[in-house]
């Protein structure tokens, strides 16, 4: 499905309802497996955590003398293919192939597993050394201590985190070398607080202790999702001043990374104000830097929604700490490059940053290929606030936020389909 958007103007006083986020999500509903009193409110609606709902609720097919290894497809969710790597590695006398799309088999699965085997997993290739497909014959890990570069998707350091209190002795995971999105990590051990785990997080050492069940029934409310709010941004730092956008559900004290957002919009001349647990997205001004340097190593999610932000506002930014977007769902620096260079950008990419130079140009109605990335599709959706433009497979918004294109239209967009 290909979108033709329209030159819009946003609706001056709007408002946007997002479901749950989608990392906060994905960690509490593999908590929910290993503790079934534990039930979830606000959880994200995306085709990711409809992988990991019926992936934990896939049942093996046994018969009385036989059993089959079970076949568990997660598409395109990376970080179900992580973390559900390790729930399935403990899950005593099951045996699982974890499998993907296309893209996912590019995607380098070996130091979760080999983190794994430290552990005393048992997990083995079924096609290519290091990538998925895998198979894991579950068992009762009984080790306690694991390294793992640091510098590694914080993914990986979750899906050993999240397991961590099911393991006899817990977990010592010492990280080695610099630290790379550290909110995320903080997100876990943060949710994993809040069920009565405890948890210690000093230099490069985090140890989670064991805890068998939690005494008593708990019901935990999943904040909204900002990643999903980073578009809302964008759309509010494009729009005319006075524009508000109003987004629910959000806290001051946010466990998500991506919350930073507040504080990087504010350059734009976007004023955020906390009202009853919405968020209130005020434009403001109309003044911004030449040039915007930003480290987005602790928030790598929103690197994509920022480049395309400054090439709409006709500024430059140079963006640090994106080495993690080059095994996403495409490698997300080269597909930006192509993309915005078709729009007229000029723009420079190495392994980990990304370099955009100030330009006062944007070509009209460019077709804007998504490459199966659902926030290559978000991220430049606001650009229709200044031309027209065409998003390709519209569709693959359905991975975090399957509601966009409609809420879209709501704020005043005009989408039609080609």
């Amino acid at each position: 499905m290909n979108l033709h958007l329209k030159s819009s103007i946003v609706n001056p006083q709007s408002s946007i309802s997002i479901t749950g986020s989608k990392s906060e999500t994905n960690r509490l509903l593999l908590l929910q497996a290993l503790y079934p009193n534990l039930t979830l409110e606000n959880t994200s609606n995306s085709d990711d955590s409809e992988v990991m709902i019926n992936a934990l609720k896939h049942k093996q097919d046994c018969s009385i003398d036989n059993c089959q290894a079970e076949l568990v497809d997660v598409h395109h969710a990376g970080t179900a293919m992580r973390f559900l790597t390790a729930y399935f590695a403990t899950k005593e006398n099951r045996e699982v192939v974890l499998t993907g799309s296309t893209r996912m088999k590019e995607r380098p699965i070996k130091i979760l597993v080999e983190a794994l085997q430290q552990l005393g997993a048992e997990i083995t290739y079924e096609e290519n050394q290091g990538f998925p497909p895998i198979k894991i014959k579950g068992k009762i890990l009984t080790q306690s201590k694991v390294s793992l570069p640091a510098d590694v998707s914080s993914q990986y350091i979750s899906a050993l985190l999240l397991i961590a209190p099911k393991l006899e002795n817990g977990i010592e995971l010492t990280l080695e070398g610099e630290i790379t999105s550290v909110p995320y990590i903080k997100m876990t051990l943060a949710l994993l607080n809040e069920i009565g785990v405890k948890t210690s997080f000093v230099e490069n050492i985090i140890i989670v202790k064991n805890l068998s069940l939690i005494p008593y029934p708990l019901s935990l409310r999943v904040e909204s999702d900002w990643s999903s709010a980073s578009y809302y941004y964008s759309i509010a730092a494009l729009s005319e001043i006075g524009t508000e956008i109003t987004l629910s559900s959000y806290k001051p004290n946010s466990l998500q990374g991506d919350s930073t957002l507040a504080k990087i919009y504010n350059t734009f001349g976007v004023e955020t104000t906390f009202v009853k647990k919405r968020i209130v997205l005020r434009k403001t001004d109309n003044q911004q830097p030449t040039t915007n340097n930003l480290d987005l190593n602790n928030a790598p999610d929103i690197a994509q929604t920022i480049a395309v932000t400054c090439f709409g506002l006709g500024v430059g930014c140079h963006l640090t700490g994106l080495h993690t977007l080059k095994i996403k769902e495409t490698d997300r620096l080269e597909a930006l490059k192509n993309e915005l260079t078709k729009l007229g950008a000029t723009i420079a990419v190495n392994h980990d940053s990304l370099t955009l130079q100030p330009s006062s140009t944007i070509k009209e109605n460019v077709a804007v290929k998504t490459y199966q990335d659902h926030r290559m599709a978000m991220a430049f959706a606001p650009l229709a606030l200044k031309v027209p433009i065409i998003i390709e497979e519209a569709e693959v918004v359905s991975k975090s936020y399957p509601t966009f294109w409609d809420d879209l239209k709501n704020i005043g967009f005009q989408i039609e389909s080609i």
